[in-house]
């Protein structure tokens, strides 16, 4: 009987959970309303997610906001990137994609530009999650997680099916804000730590099962 009431029984810590993907996704929507801070703010929540929601780590508002000042710059400059080149694939398509109405041959070729968008998103999943999980220079970085995005092509894809399910049930759903980016943050962290662990050294994936072991002790 005692253990119903018992905090660190399985629907307790589950509740917990739930309680912390909400703060966390709330925290999330507050940092992003700037705009140019989505970058930093996509970065902080996987973090998050990694360190405290997945390993019970850390606390959620200071874990994010370590997260979000440390890895500043270099994820704004990369949003910023990420941003001006989506604006200008839509922009292009939608103009190619009116003269294709028109009756333009030329018009298909917003065909291509959306191919490209696609492509924008698929590797944007990696950049803000490989920041948030390694440093290294911007140049460094955006070479390599173009190519595990290509190295991993079929986990690249599941992805972006995944942010699309996302992304269509928030516009279904506007107040799922409040709870699904960091449902899907925990979804997208299963299979980006997964990759990852294909580039890091035995003994960085040793250091780190050791930090999570002296948490727990």
């Amino acid at each position: 009987m005692g253990n119903i009431f018992n905090l660190d029984n399985k629907f307790f810590r589950a509740i917990n959970k739930i309680i912390d993907c909400i703060c966390l996704s709330m925290l999330w929507l507050l940092f992003c309303i700037p705009i140019f801070t989505i970058g930093a703010a996509n970065t902080a929540l996987y973090y998050t997610v990694n360190k405290v929601i997945r390993h019970d780590r850390g606390y959620i508002s200071s874990e994010f906001w370590h997260a979000f000042k440390t890895n500043f710059k270099q994820s704004t400059l990369a949003w910023l990137i990420v941003l001006l080149a989506g604006i200008f694939m839509c922009m292009d398509a939608y103009i190619m994609y009116q003269f294709a109405q028109a009756g333009e041959k030329i018009g298909v070729m917003y065909i291509i530009f959306i191919v490209f968008l696609a492509f924008l998103i698929m590797w944007a999943n990696y950049i803000f999650t490989y920041i948030a999980r390694f440093e290294n220079t911007f140049k460094q970085m955006l070479k390599n997680t173009a190519l595990i995005a290509l190295g991993n092509f079929i986990k690249t894809i599941l992805l972006f099916i995944l942010f699309g399910i996302f992304a269509l049930a928030v516009y279904i759903f506007p107040f799922a804000l409040l709870v699904l980016p960091s449902v899907y943050m925990v979804i997208k962290n299963r299979v980006m730590e997964n990759v990852f662990l294909k580039y890091m050294s035995e003994e960085d994936i040793a250091a780190e099962e050791e930090r999570n072991r002296e948490y727990f002790n």
